[in-house]
């Protein structure tokens, strides 16, 4: 009887004790393309061979969406372990005390070389010795454009117009119009279809610095100056003169085809496998304020309020070290300096040929971070509707600029 009650003590115990190593981690992600997947799974079957007993589980919340979804997981007291941010919410985020310090773990992870990681693009996540997030993103935005449009239209290509030093705002502007008009296709999409609604900071950010502008630089509106007002009377012009962006209402997918340029980040790259026409991938065009690439980021983090604190910040690690961020460089330009200076950076996406490779590095190395502020979705929210009022063919673009910078002023 005695021996029984041990042996099933012992039993007991050790249920518990597995039960007790069993993990899951709850990771929020915007990305639901399969090749993203495929290599997360990746990172998380991988992390076993130091954590066997932990599972990571990936939630996709849409990028429109992703921020609001997640602050409402987080006041309801369902906070993820981890997850992906973007930059324009990182000060928001580290001032309301949601995301915690990296910098314990990643100092004493064996290997890590925090030291390796760009100084540049760690500044919106450090600072007094404390690590908010790593950038497993600072990736440039490029312009993705369909040579066979351009081929048709007897044009040369963005790529080919930069190597001569003649792809500026003036070109960019006549060239979306011969598209439209050789090939009935729009000219320019703005990125992911998106620039009216969620993504209106990608598309005013690139023409406004393009003209020597910026937004709230120094904690004072930029919308009014007038690098401003003449980059966004050109694109404008463009939609409802030239007609030859995208309008709101209407679809122009570049993707499948439906126009001849967009916007984008090389993580987009992976729909192109299947575009059925031939592409490639050139800088911004330049403007009046010179070379001025811009650099959209995201970081991991982990939430204060998660369940497994530590594990999620071992996992970040893990995620973010030399070799899986050389492996996530094929669709995430890196912060590692040592990753983005070697050959394997340049040559590790199939889709794209080193030569087109070595633009994103290059605008890595000169661009600037898309503007942050600790007050960006009340910001955002408040120049909302004096942007959506910009969008009408009589509209004043001076005077709906002025509209803006009255709306946002008192939040800056």
């Amino acid at each position: 009887m005695k021996a029984a009650t041990t042996f099933l003590a012992a039993s007991v115990l050790a249920l518990a004790s597995s039960a007790a190593w069993s993990a899951e981690l709850r990771v929020t992600i915007w990305t639901g393309n399969e090749a993203h997947l495929k290599m997360l799974n990746g990172f998380a079957e991988s992390f076993k061979a130091t954590h066997p007993d932990v599972t990571v589980k990936y939630e996709t919340i849409p990028p429109a969406d992703y921020t609001q979804k997640l602050t409402f997981q987080l006041a309801g007291g369902n906070a993820p372990d981890l997850g992906w941010m973007m930059e324009d919410a990182a000060s928001t985020f580290a001032n309301a005390g949601v995301i915690d310090d990296l910098a314990p773990t990643l100092n004493n992870a064996p290997g890590y070389d925090f030291a390796d990681l760009s100084a540049p693009a760690m500044g919106l996540w450090s600072g007094g010795g404390k690590v908010w997030g790593v950038p497993f993103s600072t990736s440039p935005f490029v312009i993705f454009y369909n040579k066979d449009m351009f081929d048709k239209a007897g044009l040369e290509d963005p790529l080919q117009l930069a190597a001569k030093g003649e792809w500026d705002m003036a070109k960019f502007q006549e060239v979306a119009a011969k598209l439209k008009e050789a090939n009935g296709k729009f000219g320019f999409e703005f990125k992911d279809g998106q620039g009216y609604d969620s993504r209106i900071m990608h598309a005013l950010m690139p023409p406004i610095r393009a003209y020597g502008g910026d937004v709230w630089a120094n904690k004072e509106c930029g919308f009014d100056k007038p690098e401003a007002i003449a980059a966004v009377q050109q694109l404008h012009d463009m939609v409802f003169k030239d007609k030859s962006i995208v309008p709101p209402g209407e679809q122009g997918d570049y993707f499948s085809g439906g126009s001849a340029m967009t916007i984008n980040q090389i993580s987009r790259a992976s729909l192109m496998a299947k575009a059925g026409f031939n592409w490639g991938i050139a800088p911004l065009p330049t403007g009046p304020g010179g070379e001025s690439p811009v650099i959209g980021q995201a970081a991991i983090v982990i939430f204060t309020t998660g369940k497994q604190k530590e594990l999620a910040a071992e996992f970040v690690a893990h995620m973010t070290n030399k070799e899986n961020v050389a492996t996530m460089a094929q669709f995430f330009p890196p912060a590692r300096q040592s990753v983005l200076a070697s050959e394997g950076f340049i040559t590790s996406n199939k889709l794209i040929p080193a030569e087109q490779m070595k633009v994103v590095a290059d605008a890595i190395a000169k661009g600037k971070v898309l503007p942050s502020h600790e007050k960006s979705p009340q910001i955002l929210a408040a120049m909302k509707p004096k942007i959506d009022a910009l969008w009408r063919a009589d509209a004043n673009v001076e005077e709906s600029l002025k509209a803006v910078c009255t709306a946002i002023q008192p939040l800056l």
